[in-house]
């Protein structure tokens, strides 16, 4: 994008740590363990950001609790994608007004990807005086000295001007220990979609290296974890910043070499990037899942154009084809919208035809969630809420027929799953299948975190259920 790369420097990193020991050394002076609460919202780039978050709030000395009347410090981490998620956090971080009357030296943060909007940011600062500190995704780096700050009483913290963001390395991971791991691979987005807000307040696409990502794998390997999902707003797009001879493509094949029984997945894939390059590479690395998340949005070409999606509905149909030539037992997701601004019924029908030719193993239905500052957010928009929901109901519908379709034809196979914890009642294990179905199952305990056969019984539209067999 003509952009020059900017990097977090790993001196600014190390001064980020140092203040974390400065930290720890002061908050457990007086023999108290201080206590933290990240709450998480949204996507798995947020995930991946609170585990940052989390190691680095842990080599300050916290431990964690979910009792927010406990909690010293409660770091609110949120999404910006749907209207719905904002005001849902806005009426979770209002309740806390209640658990600062009992805690009043509690500190408050919200961050992630709904403060960096300036008008959100600015209604926080107005209406929820109760927050001391707001920052944003580009900042997460320096939470030790923002956090400081807002301890220090030195008045309110907002740090989320707008930046197009960088790439900070070595910063500290705290994860739940589970066989199931996140590992970003880039950040940000290029793509500006008309009703999407992500590169607004994600920045410009930025890919970390790949002898850093390789590094991180392999610590994700030995730390117990078997299935690895890799993240990014468009990972085909990574690594056309880095002046290298390396694309998503030739990193899968590195990751892919690394010793070990485990599993490589990926999202998001836009359809206009994905090639057959990368259904070709899929294929023939046997670690990496036979599952493709694929957003379409729309059947309906001048949706897609209004979209600023880069494809049409022919092309998109034409690489889903191309796809399950190379992988037949494909494992196809996808997101839609209903009611994007001048939608039309018929326009609308494209969509529910284009559903049925491609017959998804799930997808991902939103009702259009206004954004300020996008272009669809200034397009006519004439169809009613009531109009909208009914369209969303007829695609719900739809989705549900083929899913319980789909997995109706899984009973009686014995696959291959990672039971990744406890279930409850009846099925005690819960796993996933290569393409990412959920299977909940009969078993010993002993199998969590293992790769075992499952004969499948049954299934219904959400889930498959099966019981672990030797067969």
């Amino acid at each position: 994008m003509g952009r020059e790369r900017e990097e977090i420097s790993p001196q600014a990193v190390a001064e980020q740590l140092a203040l974390c020991e400065r930290l720890r050394a002061r908050l457990t002076a007086e023999g108290r363990q201080p206590l933290a609460l990240v709450d998480t919202y949204g996507c798995q780039q947020n995930e991946a950001d609170s585990e940052h978050l989390r190691g680095f709030l842990k080599q300050m000395g916290f431990a964690f609790t979910q009792d927010e009347f406990e909690a010293d410090v409660i770091v609110v981490n949120t999404c910006a994608v749907r209207e719905h998620a904002e005001q849902r956090v806005l009426g979770n971080v209002g309740a806390l007004t209640h658990t600062k009357a009992k805690k009043p030296g509690q500190i408050v943060a919200v961050c992630g990807c709904m403060v960096q909007q300036p008008h959100m940011a600015d209604k926080i600062r107005k209406s929820y005086r109760m927050v001391d500190l707001v920052f944003g995704p580009h900042e997460l780096w320096r939470f030790p000295e923002l956090l400081e700050r807002a301890m220090e009483g030195r008045g309110r913290v907002f740090a989320a001007d707008p930046f197009d963001g960088a790439v900070a390395e070595g910063l500290p991971v705290s994860r739940d220990g589970g066989v199931r791991a996140w590992l970003s691979v880039m950040y940000g987005c290029n793509n500006f979609c008309s009703y999407c807000v992500v590169p607004y307040v994600r920045g410009r696409e930025r890919s970390r290296r790949p002898e850093d990502v390789l590094a991180e794998a392999r610590r994700l390997l030995a730390d117990g974890a078997k299935d690895i999902t890799l993240l990014g707003q468009n990972v085909n797009s990574y690594g056309r910043d880095l002046g290298l001879n390396m694309d998503f493509s030739g990193l899968l094949r590195e990751l892919n070499a690394l010793p070990g029984d485990f599993r490589l997945r990926f999202m998001t894939s836009h359809p206009k990037d994905a090639t057959e390059r990368l259904f070709e590479t899929m294929a023939s690395c046997e670690k990496c899942a036979h599952h493709l998340h694929l957003p379409v949005q729309a059947g309906s070409d001048r949706v897609l154009r209004a979209m600023n999606r880069g494809y049409d509905a022919a092309g998109y149909l034409e690489k889903v084809e191309l796809l399950r030539k190379y992988i037949p037992d494909i494992v196809l997701t996808t997101d839609i919208i209903v009611g994007f601004p001048g939608e039309t019924e018929e326009e609308f029908e494209d969509t529910l035809r284009l559903v049925e030719k491609v017959r998804y193993d799930a997808m991902f239905t939103f009702i259009y969630s206004k954004r300020e500052g996008t272009p669809a957010a200034k397009m006519p928009d004439p169809v009613s809420r009531e109009e909208k929901q009914r369209r969303f109901d007829r695609l719900l519908e739809t989705s549900n027929r083929i899913s319980a379709e789909k997995h109706a034809a899984y009973v009686g196979q014995t696959l291959r799953v990672l039971v990744d914890g406890p279930g409850s009642g009846d099925y005690p294990l819960a796993a996933r299948t290569d393409g990412g179905r959920l299977v909940h199952l009969r078993g010993s305990e002993e199998n969590i975190g293992r790769f075992v056969k499952a004969r499948i019984t049954s299934g219904n539209t959400w889930a498959l259920f099966g019981e672990v067999t030797d067969g």
